[in-house]
């Protein structure tokens, strides 16, 4: 459940942070809000598991089935990335 929640989210907080980047608002109206929000706490549940994983065990989620878990922990972690780079570029006025 927590990989295909990934898989979904990941696309909706890339494009959150490409609409903040370009507009300077994120997602509009109160679905598309919810949504982001929920995707960004699925974002951040994801990599904080992975990291919690990988200090117990030396390694990242398993893979799962089909490598469905570590693609989502993957475009988790690149969704956290470009959200770090859009607010860093947003602070610096850019």
């Amino acid at each position: 459940m927590a990989a295909g929640a990934g898989l979904v989210a990941s696309p909706v907080c890339l494009w959150s942070e490409y609409t903040l980047k370009t507009t300077g608002a994120g997602l509009q109206g109160d679905v598309l809000g919810g949504i982001e929000g929920v995707s960004y706490l699925v974002i951040v549940g994801i990599v904080a598991w992975s990291l919690y994983t990988k200090t117990q065990t030396g390694s990242g989620l398993p893979a799962g089935p089909a490598g469905v878990l570590g693609a989502a922990e993957g475009f988790s972690y690149l969704a956290l990335a470009a959200g770090v780079a859009v607010f860093a570029l947003k602070s610096a006025g850019i």
